[in-house]
Formats: C-alpha cells, sequence, structure tokens
C-alpha cells in the first residue's frame, strides 16, 4: 500500500502536513490547487480520492477545511501524528470548554497508534489529582459512544464540560461522575449529562502516560 504512491500524491500529502502545522487548520481545495500549481480544483480532487482510497486520509466533502491525516499517512510521510488542541477543560468546578483555532501537537510513537477523532484538552484544577491528572497538564481525548465503569471520561454537563471518572453500579445511584479528590463531591446523571469521549493519555513533564 506505502509504495503505490505516487511522487505527486505524497507532495499532495506532505503540503498537507505543512499547511496544518504552520496554521492550524487543513487547507481548502483552492489553496492546495496553488500549492500543487494545478489549474483545477478537480485535479486537486482526484489526487485527495485516490489518498482517501489508500486509507492515508479522510475528509467530509461536506465541510471545508475536514481533511484529516490518517495514521498511515503519518508513516508514509515518517512524521508524527498531529492531533488539534481543542481548548481547556476543567478538573474541578464545571467550567466551559473553550475552543482555541489555530494550535496543534505532535504525538509521540506511543500514542500515534490511536485512530483519527482525537483531540487535545488543557486541564484546569485538581479534582482529578488522585489519578494523576493535575492541573495544567495535557490529555489526550478520543470520541466514543460506549464506556465502561471506571473510565475516566470528558463529559459535558449541560452546557459546561469537565473530566472525571464515570462510575456505573447495580445500586443506587447507579450512574455517576467521581472525581479524584475527596474535596470534591459526586455528580448524579441527570438528562444534562453527556459523555464526549475517553481520556487516553496524559502529558505530563513532556511525558505521554496511559490514562488509569
Amino acid at each position: 500500500m506505502i509504495s503505490s504512491i505516487t511522487e505527486r500524491q505524497k507532495e499532495l500529502l506532505k503540503n498537507l502536513y505543512k499547511y496544518i502545522i504552520s496554521t492550524g487548520y487543513p487547507p481548502t481545495f483552492e489553496e492546495l490547487r496553488e500549492q500543487l500549481n494545478v489549474s483545477s480544483n478537480q485535479s486537486v480532487i482526484d489526487l485527495l480520492t485516490k489518498l482517501e482510497k489508500k486509507n492515508l486520509i479522510r475528509r467530509n466533502e461536506s465541510q471545508a477545511r475536514s481533511i484529516t491525516i490518517l495514521p498511515l499517512g503519518y508513516e508514509v510521510l515518517g512524521k508524527p501524528a498531529i492531533v488539534p488542541f481543542l481548548g481547556v477543560t476543567s478538573a474541578g468546578f464545571p467550567l466551559q470548554a473553550i475552543e482555541i483555532s489555530g494550535e496543534w501537537q505532535t504525538l509521540s510513537s506511543q500514542v500515534a497508534r490511536f485512530q483519527d477523532d482525537v483531540f487535545l484538552l488543557q486541564i484546569s484544577g485538581d479534582s482529578m489529582i488522585n489519578a494523576g491528572i493535575d492541573d495544567g497538564d495535557k490529555v489526550l481525548v478520543k470520541s466514543q459512544k460506549e464506556f465502561v465503569s471506571g473510565d475516566i471520561v470528558l463529559a459535558k454537563v449541560g452546557d459546561e464540560s469537565m473530566v472525571k471518572r464515570f462510575i456505573s453500579e447495580d445500586k443506587p445511584p447507579y450512574l455517576y461522575l467521581k472525581p479524584e479528590n475527596p474535596n470534591y463531591e459526586i455528580i448524579y446523571f441527570t438528562e444534562d449529562v453527556v459523555l464526549e469521549g475517553k481520556v487516553i493519555s496524559v502529558l505530563k513533564n513532556g511525558q505521554w502516560r496511559m490514562a488509569s
């Protein structure tokens, strides 16, 4: 699969990577057309379609700037994976997540094996300190819909986001979010609580470690 990529396709892949690193978001068809010095968007679309069929990228045709480089694409480039840094979330009292555009961070090979749909958040607060997640740490979150009891999750409570441990029991209160600091109270599930992703890794002192 990797050996079958043409020089032109690899050039496009390199341009995608460089553009995302320098600007914080993927390029449009028009911007790629200028970089490749071709006359039509269709030429760019044809190249993107071939990269997509080889599982090197993923794109959403209904949205602009929606091209994502997949793990195999990073392998072809020999570059570390990059994920968007979406902002700050709370490990204390609920805090609305703040989107920060234009900032991406490279991942080590240890965590780059995870598929796409991952993003970084910076922790604000001390409610998860006994899980080794401290104020100022960054966490890698994978979007998913299914969770098991004990997972550390990104939860949305109303309009606010937070990181807590998800607990599911066969006795009341059945479902709740548990802080890893005795100074904070558990949060019971209501219709306003939505689990948005699982924390899979924590960046501490420049080193990634698995969340537990």
